[in-house]
């Protein structure tokens, strides 16, 4: 099993936008510590092990702890929009280069060891229980145009479903 009680939780939890009381098992290896991120003390983290730039906060909040705000939801055209309307608004700590990522960036900030979120909490606070979009479109053979790939952070799993549905955006920049 790629997450631990994954399925179980997944239908228990999906839809689900509160932010619940996260849960670790500390008999599993952390797969994003907090050593591996350096907080670059403007609402941005950058992972060493990837060198992607990542904004601390969903979009919609801000501030310390990600405590200011109000969550924003787009579908995934809406998603792609979001980054580039904030480039041209003058960007996010001095960088005009923000985009969603693709959902091997997005997976790799997953956290194995913990649900609700499935994510380091002292890197991304306030993070939703609910999925987030990512830039990759369903690229299977047959595929459907109308498919993109997301990441439930309640469980840290990922799938793809219909773009017009309104999920949750984290901003990345750097890679590719």
């Amino acid at each position: 099993m790629k997450r631990w009680m994954a399925v179980a939780l997944c239908s228990l939890l999906w839809g689900s936008s509160a932010f619940a009381a996260q849960t670790c098992v500390g008999s599993i290896t952390a797969s994003t510590p907090t050593a591996d991120f350096v907080d670059n003390g403007d609402g941005t983290v950058t992972h060493t092990k990837t060198g992607l730039m990542w904004k601390q906060c969903t979009e919609g909040l801000s501030g310390a702890g990600c405590a200011t705000g109000a969550v924003i939801q787009y579908t995934w055209q809406g998603a792609l929009q979001a980054a580039q309307t904030l480039n041209g608004a003058g960007g996010f700590a001095g960088f005009t280069d923000w985009r969603v990522p693709n959902i091997k960036e997005l997976n790799s900030i997953v956290e194995n060891q913990c649900i609700n979120p499935a994510l380091n909490v002292t890197v991304f606070p306030n993070t939703v229980n609910n999925g987030y979009w990512s830039a990759s479109p369903d690229a299977a053979v047959g595929g459907f145009f109308s498919l993109a790939w997301l990441v439930p952070f309640n469980d840290g799993s990922d799938f793809k479903t219909l773009k017009t549905i309104n999920f949750h955006v984290r901003l990345v920049r750097g890679g590719q």
